[in-house]
């Protein structure tokens, strides 16, 4: 790390260090100090409160999302490409989710492997929270966090039980317009001495929707089919917990899922994911003893068959993950410290079975890594959050090629808290990224002289941000400046795996605010992120990054308990991005959501919900999917479903 890239992370630990040293001094003289700050609570970051989204299990009881488009539908920092399930990428401050850490209940989640693919994240309906921290991210985040973290909860049977109970049911039904289809879930959960068990399956089937123009978007259809399943045993003390989850989506889609071609037309695909983890924890903590142990392995595999004839036709992807983590928190003066090990070993396969000459590939990662990390509340307003991590990382390559590096990451975030309404916090981070394999399935339309270049390199990426957070009994607010550089990203050229030469960076501004008054919750979302490539606009490259521009969404919710009614509308909104290179410019666009939901006073365990999205059959695309564009013979957008209705009753026992 050079010396100039040393000092913003420098002058954090040196005002940590001084913060704390005021904090013994306050309370050795009996000083009056302000009540402690928000930005890192019980131990815990605060992600909203520094730039990032929080989505409680409140918040998915009122939206209800069918997919990961409505899960993010009132965030403006973070965007979700059209199409069908499997084609859905997420992008956060236009940061592809493979530019951060994504863990599933605590187990780290594979990289997105085809460009042309979804980002792999659990289904909506078995959520019930999902933090995304954007920049600088804790240490105990994972490895390779390059702009942040992703952490998706799943709910289980302690979650749901009611008091007095020891076993329950849910069910949900819907159907809807515009190819919505039905869409059905059940799930099963109890408990018995020192056992808790939970079971839910879900599915979908419908047709193509079509956008607001009423054009048939192909590839589109419906066709989830997941299981989630968990087991928990308490004894003396300790706790294991044993989790299963699979996905499946089969149907006929797009060969660029996320793109339409001239001429398109859909093929066959399967994706799928099988993942298990294993989990021990204390529940009996002390100061010195609070443990946490994981193992877990999952498989990702891509079918793609009878496709055309030619050279990135037929092909499988599959990619096998398999790892581990021990840390144990120190309960300390001020605050906690984390500290542990990680490791984690990649196998990747590809296999273009439609042509000889390219045919099976295997290569593997592997990653081995120490780190801690604090997180102190001082007395005298401040709170700081610190820490490091050293990773080993081994790349070998479809030649047996072997390239093995090892780098340190380390993190800050300081607070201040002026009085009970307002705060100005600060972070920055340098992460060390390892061999960054990206999208992999390009290799399998590579021929037998594709190689590795042997000057490949680790990765590295810079975080800053800086902000203030407003607040009083009733409302809320938080502005947050970012900044986010990421060097040594993968390039896969006709000839060769090497380094992109560019610098990838995402900088610019992000707004959140919120006011309750009785029954009624309003909030809003506003985010500019300038995303360029060495200082250029950025080409759209769903891989890496997305031009995002300007968005912003607005909600309300209301409650009218006399009724058993709940009322909500969203409105995001996206601003004009200018046309570059040889994509044409990517006009505004207004969408309204809306949705009530009612619950007899005679039968309080149902509920009924209507919901309708594009109220007013807006003929968009999403900011973070393709625009349209002359390049590759014609590119043209994957339009947004228009006006679609939803109804659905939910029972629980």
């Amino acid at each position: 790390m050079t010396f100039p890239k040393m000092l913003p992370l420098a002058g954090v630990s040196l005002l940590a260090t001084a913060a704390a040293l005021h904090a013994q001094d306050a309370g050795n003289t009996g000083e009056t100090v302000l009540d402690t700050i928000t930005v890192i609570s019980q131990g815990k970051d605060n992600v909203r409160a520094t730039g990032g989204t929080v989505v409680t299990q409140e918040d998915l009881e009122k939206l209800r999302p069918a997919d990961v488009s409505g899960l993010f539908s009132r965030e403006s920092s973070i965007t979700v490409s059209g199409g069908g399930g499997p084609s859905k990428r997420i992008h956060v401050l236009g940061m592809e989710q493979s530019n951060l850490a994504v863990t599933v209940d605590g187990v780290p989640q594979t990289a997105t492997s085809w460009h042309h693919t979804g980002s792999n994240v659990i289904d909506p309906v078995f959520l019930k929270r999902v933090e995304v921290e954007a920049g600088a991210a804790a240490a105990d985040s994972g490895f390779a966090a390059a702009a942040g973290a992703v952490r998706y909860e799943t709910v289980g049977a302690l979650d749901l039980l009611e008091d007095g109970k020891d076993v329950g049911a849910r069910t949900s039904l819907s159907w809807g317009t515009n190819g919505r289809g039905v869409s059905g879930s059940a799930a099963g959960y109890g408990r018995h001495g020192g056992f808790d068990w939970f079971v839910m399956a879900h599915g979908a089937g419908g047709e193509n929707y079509r956008n607001g123009d009423g054009l048939e978007i192909l590839g589109t259809e419906p066709a989830a089919r997941n299981v989630l399943a968990k087991l928990g045993y308490e004894f003396d003390g300790h706790r294991l917990d044993l989790g299963y989850e699979r996905s499946r989506d089969k149907a006929d889609r797009l060969i660029k899922m996320n793109m339409g071609l001239a001429g398109d037309t859909v093929h066959p695909l399967e994706v799928a994911r099988d993942s298990v983890n294993l989990k021990y924890t204390s529940t009996a903590p002390t100061d010195n003893w609070d443990p946490e142990a994981t193992l877990y392995h999952s498989q990702n595999d891509y079918w793609r068959t009878n496709y055309e004839n030619r050279t990135n036709g037929n092909m499988i992807l599959k990619e096998d993950l398999f790892g581990g983590k021990i840390q144990n928190t120190f309960t300390v003066d001020y605050g906690k410290i984390t500290a542990g090990v990680d490791f984690g070993r990649h196998d990747f396969h590809t296999d273009n079975y439609g042509n000889n000459n390219r045919r099976y590939r295997d290569f593997h990662t592997t990653q081995v890594g120490v780190f801690t990390q604090g997180r102190f509340e001082f007395d005298n307003g401040f709170n700081v959050s610190a820490g490091a991590r050293y990773d080993g990382h081994r790349f070998t390559d479809w030649d047996d090629n072997g390239f093995s590096d090892s780098g340190a990451s380390v993190n800050a975030t300081v607070a201040y808290r002026f009085n009970d309404s307002f705060e100005v916090f600060a972070g920055a981070s340098r992460t060390w990224l390892g061999y960054v394999i990206g999208d992999y399935g390009y290799v399998h339309a590579r021929n037998n002289a594709f190689r590795t270049d042997p000057d490949f390199d680790t990765g590295t990426a810079q975080n800053l941000k800086v902000g203030a957070n407003f607040g009083g009994e009733n409302w809320s607010g938080g502005i947050t400046f970012f900044d986010t550089r990421i060097e040594g990203l993968p390039e896969y050229t006709a000839t060769m795996l090497r380094n992109y030469s560019q610098e990838f960076r995402s900088r610019g501004v992000t707004i959140n605010a919120s006011y309750r008054w009785n029954e009624t919750r309003i909030g809003a979302t506003y985010t500019h992120a300038d995303v360029t490539a060495d200082g250029a606009d950025l080409l759209p490259n769903s891989g890496t990054f997305m031009p995002i521009g300007d968005m912003a969404t607005f909600f309300v919710d209301h409650e009218i308990p006399n009724y058993n009614l709940k009322l909500g509308a969203t409105i995001a909104w996206a601003g004009r991005i200018a046309a570059i290179g040889a994509f044409h410019e990517q006009p505004a666009y207004t969408v309204v959501n809306a949705h009530a939901e009612w619950t007899p006073s005679s039968f309080e365990n149902m509920s009924l919900r209507v919901g309708v999205e594009n109220l007013f059959d807006e003929t968009y695309y999403e900011r973070s999917g393709y625009a349209a564009s002359t390049a590759r013979g014609g590119i043209e957008p994957v339009y947004a479903p228009g006006r679609t209705f939803t109804f659905q009753t939910a029972l629980k026992f």
